[in-house]
């Protein structure tokens, strides 16, 4: 999947259909932990969240990964439900992340959960796109 960045105002074409939405995506860590505590472990994180991305047909437009919470701008085709694109994130990015780092499970997650239940995701519309895209950016 091609993660060339849409601007807002382009539809994309598919055989059987036209979109043209984005979302923004936040999510926690369990008990608002602190797990990306180092330059190493964001990096991590962002290359898992982009592979579980290429895989579910997602485009990443802006990520950030904090010290416990992810924030995302987001775009994929109609036909996924937002529901399973935000499981794929939380669930796989959690399992390949303690592959990685047993470590971090052990000293901070040892109940095995590295995200909080909930999330947050709003659609864009033009006019707020750019406000998110320099709220991300601007995270660090």
């Amino acid at each position: 999947m091609s993660n060339k960045k849409q601007r807002l105002d382009e539809a994309i074409y598919e055989r059987n259909y036209v979109y043209n939405f984005h979302f923004h995506l936040i999510w926690v860590t369990k008990y608002r932990h602190p797990a990306f505590t180092t330059s190493q472990l964001v990096t991590d994180m962002k290359s898992i969240l982009q592979r579980i991305a290429d895989l579910n047909e997602v485009t990443i437009e802006r990520m950030e990964v904090m010290p416990d919470h992810v924030h995302m701008l987001i775009s994929f085709k109609p036909k996924y439900a937002p529901t399973n694109i935000v499981k794929a994130f939380k669930g796989g990015s959690a399992r390949l992340f303690f592959e990685k780092h047993p470590e971090v499970k052990a000293q901070k997650f040892w109940g095995g959960h590295l995200w909080s239940h909930s999330y947050y995701m709003s659609t864009l519309g033009n006019m707020s796109r750019e406000v998110v895209e320099h709220y991300i950016d601007n995270q660090r």
